[in-house]
């Protein structure tokens, strides 16, 4: 039967690092059309930002070519929607005044140059707080006495950001409110004992406003966070088609969607999103025994506890490479499109020495507080007697895509966290079985990829958009057993015992190397 659309649909928008992408699924989670805008962070004045006029000018381009894929379907636009989300690249720090005026630039994660007072606030708090965390940028604005930390009225993320423009509500759901600041699992809102530690901060207590009034609500999956305003549906569609008063639930970061995608919220999954950036999310059974400064502590969509690996750089330096060679195809006279390459490329590192013949990558284009590098070069290194062919050269490019990270999960191994297996999505996984194979062999565990992996965190985004519009009675994980997963296919593949060898021996070199990646920020 041909669908159509009721205006029974829900919609779910994700602002990644080098996408937004729109999401729209019908009453059972099914996704039936798509649209995308492209964009790009700027490094300015030393800092990585994205200008807020690109924020409006992207989303309305990714809804327009979702509704004219709508239109192109199903032979009519959107009209009404029963529900929306937004979610965003993670964190980062947006201040707003009384009257709603922005008062620095968008200071996104991919920032390090919060190091001084992310480790004054971990200390204090006995907790870990990373440098891209909104409140280590707060109060490194404060450290540095910049001028309009007075007047901040309001200090949200950029998924906070939209949905307070769309929907009038200060609010965030408590995944990406734990990145913002501490959050009780107990009490589902942020750390109580924490926030007065921060009030009573050296040179906090000068400022007129209290932290736990400048934060966003916290809400849980699920919660009502509001519905689309007049104001808001002009923003998100300016032909004025789209009518007001869809319900939008609570705005989210990209690492919960990320696991609600990957039906990876309950305790021992975890789950691995890897394009720009690349983090593991191992949601715990337990508390970890210290603190760590590698490893965030953050919360699933409904609050339990999640330690986080994250790590700024991934795919980034591998698609620089990869554009090399289609530069060098299209040379040639090759008509071999941008994916066929990235196909031909990933499955050639099968054929690769397992421990990739001596050669090695750091995909560093910026800072890595995980191997406590402010800065980041891209950098290809190998010896004079190593196995020098274009097997090894890709597999040391998509092994460094995941060897910081293992850096951080070994942290864990040593925690005796236990992980049945690990979800993977993101674009390294978009060429079947590679990426999967040699991330199963890189963390030692089994990895498995959704057919839905694909549509990604927007599809997880709309699915915690249409759970809040009608949870059919059920908590989150029962929900997305029943109701959504259990019609999917997914393929698991296990470590194999030489990718697991080999990959051993790529981190030996990798980790000796670092002293050199270290020298190249200091000189080059």
């Amino acid at each position: 039967m041909e669908y159509k659309i009721t205006g029974n649909e829900s919609l779910g928008i994700e602002f990644g690092s080098t996408r937004i992408k729109a999401v729209l699924i019908d009453e059972h989670c099914n996704p039936i059309a798509t649209g995308s805008h492209n964009w790009e962070n700027r490094l300015e004045n030393g800092v990585w930002t994205y200008h807020i006029d690109d924020v409006w000018v992207g989303l309305q381009d990714a809804y327009k070519k979702l509704n004219d894929s709508v239109f192109e379907a199903f032979g009519t636009r959107i009209t009404n929607l029963a529900s929306i989300g937004f979610s965003a690249m993670m964190h980062g720090y947006l201040p707003f005044d009384k009257d709603g005026n922005q008062l620095c630039e968008f200071r996104t994660w991919r920032n390090t140059i919060t190091a001084d007072a992310s480790k004054i606030l971990t200390d204090a708090f006995n907790f870990n707080i990373p440098q891209r965390w909104s409140i280590a940028h707060l109060y490194n604005a404060i450290l540095n006495d910049e001028e309009h930390v007075k007047d901040i009225s309001y200090l949200t993320t950029l998924a906070g950001y939209v949905h307070w423009k769309l929907s009038g509500e200060k609010v965030l759901g408590i995944g990406e409110a734990s990145g913002m600041f501490p959050i009780d699992s107990n009490a589902m809102d942020y750390n109580a004992e924490m926030l007065d530690k921060f009030s009573n901060l050296d040179k906090v207590s000068n400022y007129s406003w209290n932290i736990k009034s400048i934060l966003p609500k916290v809400l849980v999956a699920g919660e009502n966070a509001g519905c689309l305003t007049d104001e808001g549906a002009k923003l998100l569609d300016p032909s004025g088609a789209l009518k007001a008063g869809a319900l939008m639930c609570p705005p989210e970061g990209d690492a919960s969607t990320g696991m609600t995608a990957t039906n990876s919220i309950a305790v021992k999954t975890g789950n691995v999103s890897a394009g720009t950036s690349i983090f593991s999310m191992i949601v715990l059974e337990k508390q970890l025994s210290k603190v760590y400064e590698e490893i965030d502590m953050v919360t699933t969509p409904v609050g339990k506890p999640v330690a986080m690996v994250h790590c700024n750089n991934c795919c980034t330096d591998l698609d620089y490479w990869v554009k090399i060679f289609a530069d060098f195809a299209k040379l040639s006279g090759s008509n071999a499109s941008v994916p066929e390459i990235y196909d031909m490329l990933y499955n050639c590192a099968l054929d690769a020495d397992k421990s990739c013949g001596g050669l090695v990558s750091y995909n560093y284009f910026s800072g890595e507080p995980v191997t406590d590098l402010s800065s980041g070069r891209p950098l290809f290194a190998r010896s004079e007697n190593s196995n020098f062919n274009l097997p090894n050269f890709f597999r040391a490019q998509i092994y460094s895509t995941m060897a910081t990270l293992k850096i951080g999960m070994e942290i864990l191994e040593k925690e005796n966290v236990k992980i049945d297996k690990l979800l993977g999505h993101g674009g390294l996984f978009k060429t079947p079985v590679v990426g999967q194979k040699l991330m199963a062999g890189a963390m030692n565990t089994p990895v498995a990829c959704l057919e839905t992996a694909a549509e990604g965190g927007a599809w997880g985004m709309a699915i915690l958009a249409r759970y809040a519009f009608d949870n059919k009675n059920m908590p989150l994980d029962e929900y997305l057993d029943s109701e959504i997963f259990s019609k999917f296919k997914s393929t698991t593949i296990n470590p194999d015992i030489d990718d697991v060898n080999g990959f051993k021996e790529y981190m030996k070199l990798y980790k000796a190397g670092l002293v050199v990646e270290r020298s190249a920020t200091e000189n080059i």
